[in-house]
């Protein structure tokens, strides 16, 4: 099994950064990619970042060019570098590990971090 541990959330002014954390232990092999979700109050979960094992990133149109998706595998941690936060970034961001190409039932998920965006 996979636990991930995310963390690095809080309030920040529009325009400001963020950059979160998802701290992977367990088994780790197990992993085809590295997702970070996100999902605002009565919204649908949304997609925002993922990250393979061989290091190909893909991102949500609303967010391409502000936020980046970085992987430590030395520290077994993926990170998301937030910069230009609006306030539409308001949400609960949850880290996944995605067993394949395509999520399932199987993927191991985090506790989720708040990051609000506000003045």
């Amino acid at each position: 099994q996979v636990q991930l541990v995310e963390s690095g959330g809080g309030l920040v002014q529009p325009g400001g950064s963020l950059r979160l954390s998802c701290a992977v232990s367990g088994s780790i092999f197990s992993i085809y990619a590295m997702v970070w979700y996100r999902q605002a109050p009565g919204s649908q979960r949304e997609l925002v970042a993922r990250i393979t094992t061989g290091s190909s990133t893909n991102y949500a149109d609303s967010v391409k060019g502000r936020f980046t998706i970085a992987r430590d595998n030395a520290k077994n941690t993926v990170y998301l570098q937030m910069n230009s936060l609006k306030p539409e970034d308001t949400a609960v961001y949850y880290c996944s590990a995605q067993r394949g190409p395509l999520p399932s039932a199987l993927d191991a998920w985090g506790q989720g971090t708040l990051v609000t965006v506000s003045s």
